[in-house]
């Protein structure tokens, strides 16, 4: 069948599976996920069960991971992890979408002298170092899974608004948003029902690449022991954990490092063909 014969999102979807690449790390984040909501009730130890006497026991068929320093499964302990740190990036990813849809968006409708205003408000808050911001907010808020998601979508949005707005101001000029502009409609309406929709490809590709720099932060921002805190664990505390007994019991750094980097290849690749299945100029 001719790809006329679909509508855009059909398109977009029978190119995107036909991407193997793109494919493989769609499967692999569904799995992840699965995993993540399944995999700590496949084993008969809890989370928080700590046992000195089988401390740093190297993998093996029981303890498919090994455990670490305190007795503690470290195959539960992933998944839970993979709970906090999926969460975190597909979270900041969803919040910088939403504010960077609508700021851009208002931007680029608004145009002239207020358009160059807020879009000078946005550069101004780019420029202010991140992880200066991160720990300020650490101090004035604590540490927390909430303070984590301020702290990085304090600007995260930013990258987002940019490219919505370059989308609308693209669009706005077009024979549908003229014609619908003769015909009496609101600029709220044309907005909402002509311009957003027509940018969605653009919206969903920038915030499946960002899923993964979210998740890369979270981990280095728990690495560093900014994050989550004791005994709740993330991939990066984990990594940050296993990091002091590298030389001696390299499985407790090696498994979270592993998880981190195939979650962030597995969610660029997917990005990538989403971006090429949404590209109007490869539809044939």
């Amino acid at each position: 069948m001719n790809s006329s014969s679909y509508s855009y999102y059909q398109d977009a979807w029978r190119r995107l599976r036909q991407n193997n690449v793109a494919m493989c790390g769609f499967y692999i984040i569904l799995f992840f996920i699965f995993m993540a909501t399944i995999g700590p009730f496949l084993s008969s130890w809890s989370y928080y069960e700590t046992h000195l006497s089988l401390k740093n026991i190297p993998p093996c068929l029981e303890y498919p991971f090994g455990t670490d320093e305190l007795g503690r499964s470290m195959f539960v302990r992933i998944w839970w992890g993979a709970r906090i740190s999926l969460f975190v990036g597909f979270a900041a990813a969803t919040i910088d979408m939403v504010i960077g849809v609508f700021y851009g968006a208002l931007c680029g409708m608004l145009g002239g002298k207020a358009d160059e205003l807020l879009m000078r408000v946005a550069d101004v808050l780019y420029s202010l170092p991140h992880l200066l911001i991160v720990i300020l907010l650490m101090v004035v808020l604590g540490s927390g899974l909430i303070t984590i998601l301020i702290a990085m979508t304090f600007t995260g949005w930013i990258n987002m608004a940019r490219i919505t707005r370059g989308q609308i101001m693209q669009l706005r000029e077009r024979d549908f948003v003229l014609a619908a502009k003769v015909m009496g409609a609101s600029h709220m309406r044309i907005l909402c029902r002509h311009l957003i929709p027509n940018t969605v490809g653009s919206i969903i590709t920038t915030m499946t690449l960002t899923i993964p720099t979210a998740i890369f932060t979270e981990a280095f921002l728990s690495f560093l022991g900014l994050g989550v805190q004791a005994p709740v664990a993330s991939w990066g505390t984990m990594a940050s954990d296993g990091l002091s007994a590298l030389r001696y019991y390299p499985w407790r750094l090696f498994f979270p490092a592993a998880f981190i980097s195939i979650a962030m290849l597995a969610l660029n690749l997917l990005g990538n063909g989403m971006r090429d299945a949404f590209d109007p100029r490869l539809r044939t």
